[in-house]
């Protein structure tokens, strides 16, 4: 099936590992350009190497810049650089936040505003000059990767998942008022994932349960009615559909993606 990816130009934040990293591999099978942003320039590095190697003709469709998205300067010089590097952004995919997972009892404001930064704003402050961008070329794709935790109260995630929620609002207000330029922005929402970022979660899980970090996973693992975690590799063919062609009339769409776990009528 073609997606008529081929030759667009493709920012991933978060791009250096996990999901991030997996979206990357799924563009560039089929045959997207793809700039990468994330934190750390090693990380960013090595991601270019690992993907190089899998696939030599890779290496020149691979673009790596490193920022500190929650700032809206360093944001905004690594689109820059990208569109210098690559052209045009064609598709943008937000996979780079994390806010980190606190038990209610530890919730300060500080916490809340460090959740919103880490999550909310690492993508609002890519989203923002990338949008308004492709609105005045009236083209373009935004695809959010989110998180279950907004739709879903976790009594360890009530600040994280507070920042997915206005994600998943800013989605749809965004969605639709760049419907009439002919942009899409849809998201993303899996729940837990099998990525480094998992182990962070289930500790705290385990710490806030009185149970061991391997009983915590197998607690995680049984609520999902498929009886298994998502891979990166599953959440990725989920981004890559949103961002392509076959998904022309999908818009203001949030995917969740947690086996059943949370069934709902949406």
């Amino acid at each position: 099936m073609d997606l008529h990816l081929n030759d667009k130009h493709v920012l991933i934040t978060g791009g250096s590992k996990g999901i991030g990293l997996a979206c990357a591999r799924v563009f560039l099978q089929e045959g997207a350009k793809v700039s990468l942003v994330s934190r750390d320039q090693a990380n960013l590095d090595l991601a270019k190497q690992t993907l190089s190697n899998e696939m030599p003709s890779w290496a020149n469709r691979i673009a790596v810049f490193s920022a500190d998205l929650v700032n809206a300067d360093s944001a905004l010089t690594a689109i820059d650089a990208a569109e210098a590097a690559m052209g045009s952004i064609d598709v943008l995919v937000n996979s780079a936040g994390a806010a980190k997972r606190v038990i209610a009892p530890e919730l300060s404001p500080a916490r809340w505003r460090d959740a919103m930064d880490a999550k909310f704003f690492t993508y609002i402050n890519v989203m923002d000059p990338v949008i308004k961008r492709m609105g005045e070329r009236r083209s373009g794709v935004v695809v959010n990767v989110i998180g279950a935790g907004g739709k879903v109260a976790s009594t360890v995630h009530i600040s994280g998942g507070s920042a997915n929620a206005a994600l998943m609002l800013a989605t749809a207000g965004l969605a639709a008022a760049y419907a009439p330029m002919g942009i899409r922005v849809n998201a993303v929402n899996p729940a837990s994932t099998l990525t480094e970022r998992l182990k962070e979660g289930i500790k705290v899980a385990a710490a806030n349960d009185n149970v061991s970090e391997e009983q915590a996973l197998k607690d995680a693992t049984k609520k999902v009615p498929l009886g298994r975690l998502a891979t990166p590799e599953e959440v990725a063919d989920t981004v890559v559909y949103l961002a392509s062609d076959r998904a022309s009339y999908v818009t203001g769409t949030i995917i969740t993606m947690d086996g059943s776990q949370t069934p709902l009528v949406v």
